[in-house]
């Protein structure tokens, strides 16, 4: 088994609440970069991507969460999903790349459309006040 495709399994476990915290950061390798649909600077290391994944898996991964189509080739996928937050129906991307030893390395969220972008920046945020 490719390490995306094992990722993937774990990424879908994390969303869909089958794993903690803990998991989420062993899933992290230390270098891990993460692009974000707002922030225009990549946000690097394990500590900056971890905080911005949780926020989102508890900003994102509400009730009508779930993925729409995905795409696995070698060390890599590009999740599609869809949700509403808020009354707005929100469509994004994952793309995610993993090392050799199954750990995310890269992780970039794009999120459409613009109105669906502003409230998950407002939403997440007020997650990472929350927790900074």
């Amino acid at each position: 088994m490719s390490a995306a495709v094992a990722g993937v399994a774990a990424w879908h476990d994390y969303m869909h609440g089958g794993s903690t915290p803990e998991k989420l950061n062993a899933m992290l390798a230390e270098h891990a970069v993460f692009h974000s649909p707002v922030v225009h600077t990549p946000q690097e290391g394990k500590a900056k991507v971890f905080a911005y994944l949780h926020a989102a898996a508890h900003v994102l991964g509400n009730d009508s969460f779930h993925y729409v189509r995905e795409i696995v080739d070698g060390d890599s996928a590009m999740l599609e999903f869809a949700l509403e937050l808020d009354g707005i129906q929100v469509n994004g991307v994952d793309i995610i790349r993993w090392n050799d030893t199954g750990q995310i390395e890269d992780f970039k969220v794009m999120v459409r459309p613009m109105k669906a972008m502003n409230k998950v920046w407002e939403k997440m945020g007020e997650m990472l006040a929350k927790a900074g």
